[in-house]
C-alpha cells in the first residue's frame, strides 16, 4: 500500500528533526502527523560473568527523574551502532568490553519516529574511568539478572527500551548454559 506524503521540516535540533506530514486516505480522508527524524540509537546490555548487569541511574528531563536502564546513546552522522556501542558503554559506565555482539534491534515508538535501536550484548568487560558529558548524571551500579527482572516487575524498571532489550538478550541465551 503506497502513499503520497507530503512532508516539510517543521523544526530541526542538534539530535533530531521534526516533520509536518499529510496524506490522503484510500476513503477519500486526508491524515496529518507530526514525526520525529531520528538517526538512530544503541542500547547496551552489560553482562558480567557472575549473572550480573551494569544499569545506569540516569535523570529524564522529559519525565522529570532519574530512572533505571542500561547504558545507550545516540549514533552519530556516519559511526558504525557497533563503534557508538563501544564509546557509550566505556563514557557512561567506565567499563571496556572485551567482546560486544549485536542481539537485535526495534523501532522504538513506530507511530511518531523512526528511531531505530540497535541493541547489543557487552561481555568480558573490564573497569574503567567513566568519561561524562558535563550535563549527564549518571550512577553506575551492579544488579543480579533476578533482581533485574524484579525490579521491571514492581516498576522500579520502566524504561522500555532497556526491557525490550532484556528480551532479546534472553531470546539470545536461552540455550546457554547458567
Amino acid at each position: 500500500m503506497s502513499r503520497t506524503i507530503h512532508r516539510h521540516q517543521a523544526y530541526q535540533c542538534p539530535i533530531f528533526k521534526v516533520e509536518e506530514c499529510s496524506w490522503a486516505t484510500e476513503t477519500g480522508g486526508e491524515v496529518a502527523r507530526s514525526v520525529i527524524r531520528h538517526p538512530g540509537a544503541v542500547l547496551i546490555v552489560p553482562e558480567l560473568d557472575d549473572d550480573r548487569f551494569v544499569l545506569i541511574r540516569n535523570y529524564r528531563v522529559a519525565v522529570g527523574e532519574p530512572i533505571w536502564e542500561f547504558p545507550a546513546g545516540t549514533l552519530e552522522p556516519g559511526e558504525p551502532p557497533i563503534d557508538t556501542a563501544t564509546r557509550e558503554l566505556s563514557e557512561e559506565t567506565g567499563y571496556v568490553a572485551g567482546a560486544i555482539e549485536p542481539l537485535g534491534r526495534f523501532y522504538t515508538s513506530p507511530g511518531f519516529t523512526d528511531e531505530l535501536m540497535h541493541v547489543f550484548v557487552a561481555r568480558d568487560l573490564k573497569p574503567g574511568v567513566q568519561s561524562l558529558e558535563p550535563h549527564e548524571e549518571i550512577e553506575v551500579r551492579t544488579h543480579g539478572r533476578s533482581d533485574v527482572e524484579s525490579m521491571i516487575r514492581d516498576g522500579r524498571l520502566i524504561d522500555g527500551k532497556s526491557i525490550a532489550a532484556l528480551l532479546l538478550w534472553r531470546q539470545a541465551t536461552s540455550g546457554r548454559e547458567d
